[in-house]
């Protein structure tokens, strides 16, 4: 590695407008990056990490400002530059890969135009050459078609093909630094691994430095030859990624080393009487025609959880909203408490409607941001029991306090709440009305470990308490081995395997199970380079065969 400083930050302050104050959010940062070297920069929602990383290109987000520190790049400094000099940096000489490849490309040009554009408007090549890079860098990123590909509009690939598109776009100028915010967050694990190999062979291949910016310490330990941990806008400690993960000397990294730790053993002994939720047969198509689910036949226990587990477009929430009665089966039925379900969710009473729950992936937009947390928690209240406004207020508040959210939390608005709080409140809302399966879609994939580690406890404490099944959405296997009493996996709208947790995850695996549970980032900094090369030469042994 060329030990050369590309980038050096000294004593960054970062200030965030609050009404019209003015408040520190990065609280003197020191930071270097050597050429070619990644720095993963870890740490809870609220760190600073993204912050940070916009910093680096001398750019805040609105309603934040640098109020003092250096931050020097290939020995210019950034801080107080011109807006001219700068637009002559970014993008060029320091690129950005945003966690949402969906919200940052632009849905009316073909991918390979956005690719073109950055070379083109800093005057490095013609557009003819981009595009003809633009179908080398795709090659080496592993993208199907390479050729044809960048011809597609954005919603014409998938969320995983999205994301390599746009690490080929900050590729486009052959930056110096690439700042990688969060890029696999929203991906399944293995997407995950696809996007993740891309950017380790790119940044490898290109001796490109980086920042890489996220809250899985397992991902992180793949990707940075040093971390550093950050909390409240303060570091924490930093080291190499060996060093620190073998012998971390905080406790804060500590608890961040040892989520997803949650183990309880239940009776999982099987009773037809037990059964709450049974699906019969059921197939189900958006269109009449080709089927998203295929013969589903799954049964759902009193006080057990099932995580439903299997990639993007595996046909996990359309289940869920056959369930729910959103989307009718084309066939099969549905038995709730030995009686059978009304297909159609109009067609429901008001019984039905208020033993089965759901609480959604992003509490921002589940949450009206205009009401209340009395108004929202009160709403199911009055529709199912008719509770006048004392009797909501008094049931709001045992609420709150079942979810280990303070009383006074009643007269607030979600926008006044973190993540995790809000989460909690969406939580509240599906306990208010009692019921006995809660269908939780996803529901900690947008938050931060240990935030995710904390509801999960939550979840886990009130299944005890009320005894209430849940259907579990999830890609994250690790949220799974901690929670889960049976394991369904689902492949191409079928499933492909399902058992109580311990029979499934017990070798010998089904051929996809065994993908899913190989694509799990380990905290061991040379897994993914060992996964990769023996893939590799599993596939070589079966090209080999006659």
């Amino acid at each position: 590695m060329n030990m050369d400083k590309i980038l050096e930050i000294k004593n960054l302050v970062i200030e965030g407008q609050i009404g019209d104050r003015w408040k520190p959010i990065v609280k003197g940062v020191d930071l270097h990056l050597h050429k070619g070297e990644v720095l993963g920069l870890i740490g809870e929602s609220g760190a600073g990490k993204s912050t940070i990383g916009l910093a680096s290109m001398g750019f805040t987000r609105q309603g934040c400002r640098i109020a003092s520190g250096s931050i020097i790049f290939d020995g210019q400094q950034l801080f107080g530059a011109s807006e001219d000099f700068l637009r002559t940096v970014r993008g060029a000489r320091i690129a950005y890969v945003a966690q949402s490849a969906a919200a940052s490309f632009n849905p009316a040009h073909r991918l390979i135009k956005q690719y073109a554009e950055g070379p083109v408007q800093h005057g490095l090549m013609g557009s003819s050459e981009a595009e003809q890079k633009a179908v080398e860098i795709y090659k080496r990123l592993l993208l199907p078609d390479p050729e044809k590909i960048g011809y597609r509009f954005p919603h014409q690939v998938s969320g995983g093909q999205l994301q390599r598109a746009m690490v080929a776009m900050a590729m486009s100028c052959q930056p110096d630094i690439i700042v990688f915010d969060e890029p696999t967050t929203a991906l399944d694990v293995t997407t995950q691994i696809e996007v993740l190999a891309a950017i380790k062979e790119i940044t490898r291949q290109f001796q490109t430095a980086a920042l890489y910016i996220t809250h899985d310490l397992a991902v992180v330990a793949q990707m940075a030859d040093r971390i550093m941990v950050l909390r409240y806008g303060e570091m924490v400690e930093e080291n190499e990624t060996a060093k620190l993960l073998s012998d971390p000397q905080k406790q804060y990294t500590r608890d961040l080393l040892s989520v997803r730790t949650l183990k309880e053993d239940k009776d999982l002994s099987a009773t037809e009487k037990n059964v709450i939720l049974g699906i019969e047969n059921v197939s189900a198509s958006y269109t009449g025609e080709a089927k998203v689910l295929k013969n589903i036949d799954l049964k759902i226990r009193r006080g057990r959880t099932v995580a439903l587990v299997g990639e993007s477009g595996s046909g996990k929430s359309t289940l869920a909203r056959v369930i729910t009665g959103l989307l009718p089966p084309m066939e099969g039925r549905i038995v709730f408490n030995s009686a059978e379900l009304p297909p159609a969710l109009k067609s429901r009473n008001r019984d039905n409607l208020r033993q089965l729950q759901m609480i959604y992936q992003m509490p921002d937009t589940a949450l009206n941001p205009k009401q209340k947390i009395k108004k929202i928690l009160g709403r199911p209240l009055k529709f199912y029991f008719g509770m006048n406004k004392r009797e909501r207020n008094y049931r709001v508040k045992e609420l709150l306090e079942q979810i280990e959210l303070p009383k006074n939390f009643i007269n607030r608005y979600p926008t006044e709440l973190s993540g995790g709080e809000k989460q909690r409140i969406c939580i509240a809302r599906a306990l208010a009305a009692k019921p006995e399966l809660i269908i939780c879609d996803e529901v900690t994939s947008a938050l931060d470990q240990l935030v995710a580690e904390g509801i999960l406890e939550l979840l886990q404490d009130l299944q005890n308490e009320l005894h209430v099944s849940y259907l579990f959405i999830t890609h994250d296997l690790a949220t799974v081995k901690a929670i889960a009493d049976d394991i369904v996996v689902m492949l191409n709208g079928r499933i492909v395997e399902q058992g109580v947790k311990q029979e499934v995850l017990k070798p010998p695996y089904h051929e996809y199970t065994e993908v899913l549970l190989s694509s799990v980032p380990e905290m061991d900094p040379g897994w993914l380079d060992q996964l990769l090369l023996t893939r590799q030469n599993t596939a070589a042994t079966v090209t080999v065969e006659p």
